[in-house]
């Protein structure tokens, strides 16, 4: 025993860790294992099989599958000693293994097979149960695989559900039967917490982790918990009230350090507003009332995230809340209607108290003046009911030095010589650009000719699609 627990021994001072050093645990007729949860420097999972006198050992990051589609990677660590199996408490910072382990679950194993790159066993434990292989791989590590069905009812967590969209609409006359949520003005993202991982992706299926580090830690906020959430990432300004503006400053920055450093400068949070999947179950079919009712059990509110409130009847009331406080509007949502993942449903309506609108940036004008060295105005378009891009005006004001700079760039870089319009077309002299770009602007109102009155530029829109941008109207 002593030389299978040496590199156990050797990475750690027990004058300064509460870790056993060594020594038996109580005798047992079976074989026992046990799963700690472990909040070091990552959050993980490590699994133990007693054997031979010692706890052969494993860390799992992503922690123990219960699905057999979704193999896990297991790394394996030094031997423990066996009174590891029950071992909870706090590694002080500087010594191996820094951080917070509890035991997870725990019980006995039978084993199958045991080889140098193969194991065998089948748990009975509370939370853990059935026939699992653990198996080397050409390199160092291992996988761990669930070799049974999974549990009745359990799904692979999706790797990818598509946001539900509202439409624009007045305030529904059945108040009663719709919950009433703050419109956020920020950017749509669904986030995959699992186990200690955060996948956070836009409509488009943009990658935000890179842009947004102050968010990762999220990832591990619920445990072992797994969970699909639907929300937006927004930018607060020193009142507290979402600011689309600020969160632009936030959105085109590519290099780590640029990243990093506006990350403490105008740090972000993520809004949780609805759960699509969880802990193998997915949530999408359930009334809205409900899916609430599990996000709420959550508990999410940490330092870079929250689920606010909403509030069941009495729209006109928040929305004259949100137009005192200078807010874009409320968003309604029908209480028993389940989540329609890519569809725009009036099951949940936007009512704005400020008109806003994306467009597809098609061409520019060139700038006069002061902006001579830019443009003057971008000219706009959406997509009609056929997919055609249609000229809907043009918007001049808006822009600060930073954004004119940026839009110069990336028109100039995307210039080409025929219009993306079809009929009715910009003003002579317009410098065409392939339709990629997406902006958001606030108007006033619509003209009878399908003109944008009086815009102004409230920034880009990269998680957009620029093909599926249309006029949005009340139905």
């Amino acid at each position: 025993m002593t030389d299978r627990l040496r590199d156990y021994r050797d990475k750690r001072d027990f004058a300064a860790t509460p870790e056993p050093a060594g020594g038996d645990s109580a005798a047992a007729e079976l074989a026992r294992f046990v799963v700690q949860q472990h909040h070091a420097t990552n959050l993980h999972w490590d699994l133990r099989l007693e054997r031979e006198g010692t706890l052969a050992s494993w860390a799992v990051p992503r922690g123990i599958p219960f699905h057999p589609k979704e193999d896990r990677l297991a790394v394996r660590t030094e031997d423990h000693p066996l009174k590891y199996l029950e071992f909870e408490g706090e590694i002080p910072a500087g010594n191996y293994g820094a951080g917070t382990m509890t035991v997870w679950d725990s019980g006995t194993y039978e084993l199958e097979k045991w080889r140098d790159d193969e194991v065998i066993v089948v748990f009975h434990g509370a939370r853990v149960e059935g026939r699992y292989v653990l198996f080397k791989t050409k390199g160092k590590n291992w996988m761990i695989h669930r070799m049974d069905p999974p549990a009745a009812g359990v799904e692979p967590m999706p790797e990818r559900i598509e946001p539900m969209k509202a439409k624009l609409g007045p305030l529904p006359s059945d108040d009663g039967a719709f919950a009433y949520e703050v419109k956020w003005d920020g950017i749509r993202a669904v986030a995959r917490l699992d186990r200690g991982h955060l996948d956070l992706t836009g409509r488009n299926g943009t990658d935000y982790r890179p842009r947004y580090p102050e968010l990762r830690p999220l990832g591990g906020a619920l445990g072992s918990t797994r969970a699909i959430l639907d929300g937006e990432i927004v930018a607060f300004d020193e009142h507290g009230k979402p600011s689309f503006e600020r969160l632009q400053s936030r959105m085109h920055l590519t290099g780590d350090a640029q990243v990093k450093r506006r990350a403490k400068e105008l740090p972000v949070t993520y809004v949780a507003f609805d759960l699509l999947w969880l802990d193998g179950h997915l949530t999408t079919g359930l009334p809205y009332r409900d899916r609430r009712r599990l996000l709420a059990d959550l508990e999410l509110d940490g330092p870079h995230w929250r689920s606010p409130a909403h509030h069941e009847g009495d729209g006109a009331a928040l929305l004259e809340a949100t137009r005192e406080q200078g807010l874009e509007g409320i968003v309604a949502k029908r209480l028993e209607s389940p989540y329609e993942p890519g569809r725009r449903s009036g099951a949940w309506i936007k009512v704005k108290n400020v008109l806003r609108q994306e467009i597809v940036i098609g061409g520019w004008a060139r700038g006069e003046g002061k902006r001579s060295g830019s443009f003057g105005a971008l000219c706009a378009g959406v997509h009609d009911d056929e997919g055609r891009l249609r000229y809907v005006g043009k918007v001049g004001t808006g822009f600060d030095e930073k954004m004119l700079a940026l839009l110069t760039r990336e028109l100039t870089s995307r210039r080409r010589d025929s219009s993306p319009f079809e009929g009715r077309q910009p003003p002579r002299g317009t410098i065409f650009v392939e339709p990629e770009l997406v902006a958001e602007v606030e108007l006033r109102e619509w003209t009878r000719t399908g003109t944008l009155r009086a815009p102004a530029f409230k920034g880009l829109r990269d998680d957009v699609d620029p093909t599926m941008v249309v006029r949005e109207s009340v139905d």
